[in-house]
């Protein structure tokens, strides 16, 4: 039965949530553009949210590439660059930590931000407030991951975490037994990982996929007009 859900979970599920992230955010941004937004709410209460969101997504897009990159990049890359899986380990413990310090606490500020604020709870959706609680609950599991990866120094257990993820993206059937023996947190923290995944296109994270690249190249200025300067309809 374990090792039935774990090829459940590790093995099947991180296809259905890649599946839905893309497909999903597809339909959503044609039929539904409008929503395709973070929906800011720095009028209601600017207090906490600059801070708050800078460390925030600086520990995101730290703990995003650092992952990207982490698991992604072919074995023989590193080995190129001189660096053994042992020195690996070692950064990605010191630089993931820092990210998902910053990022807990960025996101701790935006927690009681959301829900301590009167005016901001009232205009906050349901999906606004679970999502940013699942981002807190995982910057702490990530967190801490680091209890458990500091005794594997030598880089093996990260060696299982990298054959499973490229595994995945390869289309090898025995992925999930990489990791099939690794301690619970760091399947909890791939769960809920690929949860969010699955999740992306329902929230208000969809706007990490947008960047106003086409401003770079727009001809002039935009033009913004009072109400008064407005000719009458005829």
């Amino acid at each position: 039965m374990a090792e039935f859900l774990n090829s459940l979970i590790f093995g099947i599920y991180p296809y259905i949530a890649l599946v839905v992230l893309v497909v999903g955010s597809i339909i959503r941004y044609d039929r539904d553009p409008y929503t395709w937004k973070t929906g800011s709410s720095q009028l209601l209460r600017r207090k906490q949210l600059m801070a708050g969101s800078v460390m925030f997504h600086v520990g995101i897009l730290g703990i995003f590439f650092g992952h990207i990159v982490g698991l992604l990049t072919p074995l023989w890359v590193w080995e190129v660059i001189g660096l053994s899986s042992a020195n690996k380990q070692l950064i990605a413990v010191v630089a993931g930590g820092a990210a998902g310090a910053l990022g807990i606490i960025g996101a701790t500020l935006l927690v009681h931000r959301r829900f301590f604020d009167a005016r901001v709870r009232a205009t906050s959706s349901f999906s606004d407030n679970a999502i940013i609680l699942i981002l807190w609950v995982q910057f702490a599991l990530g967190l801490s991951t680091i209890l458990v990866s500091v005794q594997h120094l030598d880089g093996k257990e990260m060696l299982k975490f990298v054959n499973w993820a490229q595994g995945i993206f390869t289309f090898n059937p025995e992925a999930a037994n990489f990791i099939l023996d690794v301690a619970p947190i760091f399947k909890a923290h791939i769960f809920l990982g690929l949860t969010i995944l699955l999740l992306f296109p329902f929230t208000r994270l969809v706007h990490m996929l947008s960047a106003p690249v086409r401003y770079i190249w727009r001809p002039g200025y935009q033009i913004v007009r009072t109400k008064r300067d407005i000719p009458p309809a005829k």
